[in-house]
């Protein structure tokens, strides 16, 4: 039986690492990166990180161990530390919604006021200079050969296909 938390942290490396190991490739698992007594008296193992997507973040395995009885993990979980990366705060529907409206609501205002008018005047003026200046375009965006397949022999085989069914019938 262990006396202090620090004990404790000692003699459950190894069963903090095969639990783990039960749920993440041992590759996943570098080395020990310290233990937190919690107020409880269970002690958080610590260890560093390896799985890719998840810089600064900690494998962290929470043991106890009552009087007389063997160490048990609680928990095993893997957490941030100071500095990893982190999904923004959620921000309930309503929230978003409302400001989303409200951002409308300006845009409409603008756009009342000729100021968003002109503006996105301006834009498409640039835009129609660039496309003026590139005479292929048409030809690029009718070539019909976009990803492989040739639009316009599809479209005239359905046209002869069409054209022999129709003669088929007439013949009938």
């Amino acid at each position: 039986m262990t006396s202090t938390p620090e004990d404790l942290a000692t003699a459950s490396r190894e069963l903090a690492l095969a639990a783990l190991h039960e749920v993440t490739a041992p590759a996943t698992v570098g080395p020990a990166a310290g233990h937190t007594v919690e107020d409880d008296g269970a002690v958080s193992l610590r260890f560093e990180n390896r799985l890719p997507g998840y810089p600064g973040w900690y494998w962290t395995v929470t043991v106890a161990q009552l009087d007389g009885a063997e160490p048990t993990v609680l928990e095993v979980e893997l957490l941030p530390g100071d500095g990893a990366l982190l999904a923004p705060d959620w921000v309930p529907w309503a929230e978003r919604l409302a400001e989303y409206r409200a951002h409308q609501a300006e845009l409409a205002e603008k756009a009342a006021s000729g100021e968003a008018v002109e503006e996105a005047e301006g834009d498409l003026d640039a835009e129609d200079d660039e496309l003026d200046s590139d005479d292929d375009v048409s030809d690029l965006l009718h070539a019909g050969d976009l990803d492989g397949v040739d639009i316009d022999e599809l479209d005239e085989s359905s046209d002869d296909d069409s054209s022999a069914d129709e003669e088929a019938d007439e013949e009938e």
